[in-house]
């Protein structure tokens, strides 16, 4: 599998983003596929029928250590996304990854950079940095 090199791809972002320049346009192009990808997941469930949303309360025990909580959380996802539906979310999520580089370039921002510190906060603060 190749890495995800993101410099490159903000490179092709800027060369191929072309009608979308402003920034208000990146920020509405980023919600809009966001929303797109919402859609898309639950047309895999109500349309489709592929996976199933069972949803309730998480329930764990009170006498755990907070690091021992993810044993006990659940995505509430049951089945597997059917080829036809895992394309159309790939897709969806692809966009929002094309307008999140969008976003950053027009910032002035580079998408690796922002990873990597992300990284380091997770490697130094472990679950304390998730709020």
């Amino acid at each position: 599998m190749e890495s995800f090199d993101g410099y490159n791809f903000q490179e092709l972002v800027d060369k191929y983003l072309i009608r979308h320049r402003s920034v208000l346009d990146i920020m509405t192009k980023l919600s809009e596929s966001t929303a797109r990808t919402n859609r898309a997941l639950a047309k895999s469930v109500t349309i489709c029928g592929c996976i199933k949303i069972n949803a309730e309360k998480q329930v764990f025990p009170t006498d755990i250590n907070y690091s021992e909580l993810r044993e006990y959380m659940q995505s509430h996802l049951e089945g597997e996304l059917c080829e036809s539906c895992r394309e159309v979310i790939e897709n969806e999520i692809g966009r929002t990854v094309f307008y999140l580089v969008a976003l950053c370039d027009a910032l002035d921002l580079n998408l690796s950079d922002v990873i990597e510190k992300e990284k380091k906060k997770l490697d130094a603060l472990g679950i304390f940095s998730l709020t």
